[in-house]
Parts: C-alpha cells; structure tokens; sequence
C-alpha cells in the first residue's frame, strides 16, 4: 500500500492544505479538522484506496483501522504542514464556526450534550482502566493469598494508586465539564471536590461530637448531608453548572475586578446551588440509573441481555456510545453498589460478536471479490475487539447485514446475562475482552462471545446478503 499517495488523495479531496487546520489520529482514524467543510468531497473520500468508511462528527473522521492510520497520519500530517494534534488558533476559531453551521445541520441538542459528556470521560479512560484492573487484582491476590502482602510497601503502593482515581475522580470529572464547556478547570474541579466524602471536609469533620450533632440538616429538602450520594453525576453537573455561572457572572463583572470576584462568587455561589440542588439532582439521577439497570439485568433476566447487546451498536454507529462511560465508571468503582464489578460491559461487548459472525457469512457467501478484501482485512481486528473497520466499511454500508448483527449479538448478550458475568475495568473488548472480566469467569465470557458470532453468522447467512446491494455499493468486480 502506498501511503504517502493516498494522503495525496485525502488532501487532495479536502480542498488542499490551506482548508486543514488539525489533523491527529486515533486508534482507527485519521481525525481532520476542515477550515471549510462545504468543500470536502466526502463522496471521493470514501472511494480512496483503503478508506474503511468516513465519520462526520465535527471533525472529519476517516477510518483506515489500526496500524495503517499510523503511517498514512504521519504522512498526511507532512503534507499539510501540521504535526498531528496541532491546531493554528486562528484557523482554529473559523474552523469552530464552520463546524457548527456544519453540526446544527446534522445533530440534535441531544446527540451534541451527549458528545460533550463523551469528551469529558475519554480523556480519564487510561486511568479508570488502571485502577479497575488494579482493583480487581490486588482482591484477588488478597484473596487466594489471605492477604499475606497487606502492609509490604510496594504492594500498597500499588492498592493506592488503585483506590485513589475512584476515591477522587470526581475532581477529574468536574474539572473536564467545566473545561468542555468553555470554563475555568480548576473551578470545575473544586465544584467536583464538593462529591467527595472525606472526614477532613469542613463540613463533616466535627459531625458526632459534642460540639456537634450527628449530622448537618440542609434547608429545602431537609436531609443530612452527604456529599458522596450524588457521585460523580453530581460532579458532572456541578462542573457545567460552574462553567455556565462563570461566564455569566464575567459578562457584568468590571474588568477593573473581574480576575478576583469572578472566580470568587462562581465558587461561594456555585458551591451553595451544588449543595441544596444539585448534589440532590445528582443523586436522584444515579439512583435512576441503577434502579433501570437493575430492572433490565434483573427483572427482565435474558431478554434484557439481549435487548441491550441488539441495541448497542447502533449507538456505536453514531458514536454516542461514549457517552455510557460515566455508568461505567460508577460501576467499577469499588465503593458502588455494585463492589467495582461492572454487569453492564460485557452484554455490551457481544455486540462486537455479532458483527464478526456478519463479517463471516458475507466472506462465505458473496461472490464480490471487493467486499471478500474488506472483510478479510477487517475481521482480525474485530476479533480483537477493534469494530469500526468492519461498522463503518461493510455492515454500515450494506445495512441488511448491520440489522442481523444485531439481532445475532442479541444471543451473546442474553447469556452473559444467565452467567451473570462481570468486568473489573473498561476499555477493552473482543478476544482482549479475557484481559478484564472477573477471574474465573472466561471461559463463560467466551462461551458467550462464540454464541453472538455464531448468531451473527446464521442471521446474516440466511437474511443478511442481499448480492444485487453488494454490488450497488462495491461494483462488480
């Protein structure tokens, strides 16, 4: 494959290098940002030599899958005079203007709150997976060891950096809402410091002694306070309600002044609001979430596995599905309801099954030799866990075969539910998908990722190929 002509094309395509403001790459795609998007040939960008798929979400995604974005990144990244993940702030701020004219035109206020969500959590992905992981170890070497390494240094060392991030990730949560929404971090950190529970706090340090009562009653709902019962949803919106407070208070505040009684009134004013109404908010929203997740993995048993795994990728498709990551997070975190194991992931991973049973039964049976290449580049890493390229450049595009995807997922999911199968951390699916499930619990996790293939597979062999719109979307070759 020929990499620096294919970032000829992309470039090409784009309008040349005066209409690229950022590029950088992620796992899968080379991200670029567009001075004018109007000018972008997406059509053409689709069409080029090893392009998976293209994803318009602000900025323009182009999916090439793991390894060959790499090089065809780096290459693109010469050309356009721009090292990868850098952004000139001029063109930058006209880039922001046409990429909203372009998103008001595709995106509801919805999908776009939750793209904002999504950004505020990827970041803090490396370390949530860490600690989950961490934490799932240390219990259980702590347990087959009858926590024979309780007090050796180094293994502490360890235990804390596991503890710590869940202990204190609501100051990580609220300082990127507030930076997502265009405030100052460090506010929206201490609007997330207001969801920690920690005997050291002003307000709880006194709580049970004689100069104290037993607990501190808060006006309007009357009930003690408890700063952790809000969680990291409370932390969430505390950081947006931060970052919305401070821009409205500096539009009337004196210039003369503003640098001091800006951040000042945010925080006293702020800090009152997330006490009485938000943290309160908060809690009633994560109590929610449990009560429909246990509803749906409890009360409705299989079929709520396999309602959740059938409905997962369409929300992948759209890129929404970041926006689960703050239930993950509430899920692995060792002081939750759930002990720090999450029920949720791997019903959703099996959607990941599903595709790869689709990918197989279009390999077998189609006769289009195009669509036999893509398939066969793209189920390796999707059995790795890794599914855009197979998303984004065949069931995506045939669409019959997404559907049956889904539908054959369905059964994967259905039996994680019955073995009530968990994972210790996030971040991870497929085959690596082994890496973080509970110990003990594989062979049941790959039992169940078999059955979402193979139903993949049987659904999109017998519904899902349909030759005349294979060869409507690939040609006939």
């Amino acid at each position: 494959m020929d990499y620096i002509k294919i970032a000829e094309e992309v470039l090409a395509l784009f309008g040349g290098k005066e209409n690229v403001s950022a590029n950088a790459t992620c796992m899968t795609r080379l991200r670029v940002s567009a001075v004018n998007p109007d000018i972008v040939d997406i059509e053409g960008l689709k069409k080029v030599d090893g392009v998976l798929g293209v994803v318009e979400q602000g900025t323009i995604q182009i999916v090439f899958g793991p390894g060959k974005v790499n090089k065809i990144g780096a290459e693109f990244a010469k050309l356009s005079g721009r090292k990868l993940g850098s952004a000139d702030a001029v063109v930058t701020d006209l880039a922001k203007a046409n990429k909203a004219s372009a998103k008001s035109k595709q995106n509801n206020p919805v999908q776009v709150f939750l793209r904002k969500v999504a950004n505020i959590f990827v970041p803090l992905l490396p370390g949530i997976i860490a600690a989950g992981l961490i934490n799932g170890l240390t219990n259980v070497i702590n347990v087959s060891t009858g926590g024979s390494f309780t007090g050796v240094w180094w293994y502490e060392c360890i235990r804390t950096m596991g503890w710590a991030l869940f202990a204190y990730l609501p100051i990580l949560v609220g300082m990127n809402a507030a930076k997502e929404f265009d405030g100052s971090p460090v506010l929206g950190a201490m609007a997330g410091a207001m969801s920690i529970s920690n005997a050291a706090m002003p307000l709880l340090m006194n709580i049970g002694t004689k100069e104290s009562p037993a607990s501190i009653m808060l006006p309007l709902t009357n009930r003690a306070f408890n700063p952790a019962a809000g969680g990291l949803i409370a932390a969430l919106i505390s950081g947006i309600f931060f970052a919305i407070l401070e821009k409205n208070i500096r539009k009337f505040m004196p210039e003369l002044v503003t640098t001091f009684f800006t951040p000042l009134l945010t925080v006293i004013v702020g800090s009152l609001v997330a006490i009485l109404i938000l943290q309160p908010t908060g809690a009633f929203i994560t109590e929610g979430i449990f009560n429909a997740l246990d509803f749906i993995y409890t009360k409705m048993g299989v079929l709520g596995g396999y309602i959740l795994a059938a409905g997962f990728l369409p929300l992948v498709s759209v890129g929404l599905h970041q926006a689960l990551t703050p239930i993950h997070a509430m899920l692995n975190d060792p002081a939750g309801v759930t002990h720090g194991v999450n029920y949720l992931l791997p019903i959703l991973m099996m959607a990941g099954g599903g595709q790869v049973g689709a990918g197989i039964a279009l390999y077998v049976k189609t006769k289009n030799k195009k669509l036999k290449r893509l398939t066969r580049d793209s189920l390796p890493v999707g059995i790795l866990g890794i599914g855009e390229p197979m998303m984004y450049a065949v069931t995506i595009p045939l669409g019959r075969a997404f559907i049956t995807a889904c539908l054959g997922a369905g059964f994967g999911g259905a039996l994680i539910s019955l073995f009530k199968v968990g994972t210790v951390s996030q971040g991870v699916s497929g085959l690596f998908g082994l890496l973080i499930v509970e110990p003990g619990s594989q062979l049941l996790y790959v039992i169940a990722m078999l059955v979402a293939i193979t139903g993949g597979f049987i659904i999109t062999y017998l519904f899902g190929v349909d030759e005349k719109r294979i060869n409507d979307v690939y040609g006939e070759e």
